[in-house]
């Protein structure tokens, strides 16, 4: 027992229809076979405070680590966008100064006109945050633009307070761990040194072995599902 420590934790609502469904619709995505002609992506977004450093870190030694002074000074925030296909070991970072849903727009764009131009429809596994829908495409672009991009996306949300289901999130863990360490003073630095750890994860083809099924939900979590009184 350690009463004195606290830990933040996504708590999913007992017997609950809802959860269960979005769950496992999300499940049964990871369960398809791969289609190079319809991949799975999922996305996700972090939030971030820029902060520079009021006095110079101190090197490292020998049997001591780079120091950083306690003391920074906040530079503003911005916002982290991951795209990631799991199955072929690929992911698309960028920064941007804010989330709002004319940038998730401008990220669906980019990637539906980039790496993915030649595919007719991705499949799309991200949270269920109010920008992250085909309205934020309207809102961005022009009706046709707008329309022609949403025929080419096929939408599943994760439920609330289920987001370890998004494979998106655990890049993102692993991105804070290898390269966020470190204060990030602008926006600039921060671009710069996401796409350096992306090209580096992308040249070693890391990726993610999603092994838990709709059956594991079922047994493993099955106080999430409602209780049928027959």
């Amino acid at each position: 027992m350690k009463p004195h420590l606290r830990k933040c934790w996504s708590i999913p609502p007992k017997q609950n229809a809802a959860f269960v469904a979005a769950m496992e619709d999300v499940l049964d995505v990871y369960a398809r076979a791969y289609n190079a002609e319809c991949p799975v992506i999922c996305m996700d977004e972090k939030p971030m405070q820029l902060l520079h450093e009021v006095r110079e870190p101190l090197p490292m030694e020998p049997g001591k680590p780079e120091r950083y002074d306690n003391e920074y000074k906040r530079n503003g925030t911005c916002s982290l966008f991951v795209f990631t296909e799991p199955l072929v070991g690929w992911r698309q970072m960028s920064a941007r100064p804010r989330r709002t849903g004319i940038d998730f727009a401008e990220e669906v764009r980019a990637l539906l006109e980039g790496r993915y131009a030649h595919v007719p429809k991705i499949v799309l596994v991200m949270d269920n945050l109010n920008t992250h829908s085909i309205a934020s495409l309207y809102a961005a672009f022009d009706p046709e633009t707008a329309n022609r991009l949403a025929k080419r996306i096929e939408i599943h949300h994760t439920p609330k307070h289920g987001s370890w289901l998004n494979v998106a999130e655990i890049e993102l863990s692993v991105l804070s761990k290898q390269c966020l360490k470190p204060r990030m003073p602008d926006l600039d630095t921060l671009q710069r040194e996401v796409k350096a750890w992306e090209h580096k994860r992308n040249s070693e083809q890391k990726g993610v072995s999603w092994h838990f099924t709709t059956d594991d939900a079922r047994t493993r979590l099955k106080h999430l599902y409602p209780v049928i009184l027959s």
